[in-house]
Parts: C-alpha cells; sequence; structure tokens
C-alpha cells in the first residue's frame, strides 16, 4: 500500500524558488557571462519551511 506524504510548506520567503543565478555583468575570457549562485537565507536552498518544534507539556 502507498505511503501518503503530506507536502511541506513552501517557503514564504523565496516562493519555492530557493536557488538563484546572478549576471555580474563581467565576462570570461571565453565571451560567456560571469555568473554567481545565492541560497534562500530563509530555507538554506531547500524551498520548503521546518515544521515548527512541537512541546511537550507534562510530564
Amino acid at each position: 500500500m502507498p505511503q501518503h506524504i503530506r507536502p511541506r510548506p513552501i517557503c514564504g520567503h523565496c516562493d519555492g524558488f530557493p536557488t538563484v543565478t546572478i549576471t555580474t555583468g563581467t565576462r570570461t575570457s571565453d565571451g560567456q557571462r560571469e555568473t554567481i549562485s545565492a541560497n534562500c537565507p530563509a530555507c538554506h536552498g531547500t524551498g520548503h519551511t521546518t515544521a515548527a518544534a512541537r512541546a511537550r507539556i507534562g510530564a
């Protein structure tokens, strides 16, 4: 029987697009554009938020 996994919530900071490539404006020696990658600082490049930790009340 298949296991049903609930979808993880999408990160509200990056809307599920956690990694982007940014052009620096310069070109490499062979003429290609120089780029850098940047990850979302909130989800660390996963695109999903983590579930809140559950606090246990009582013993």
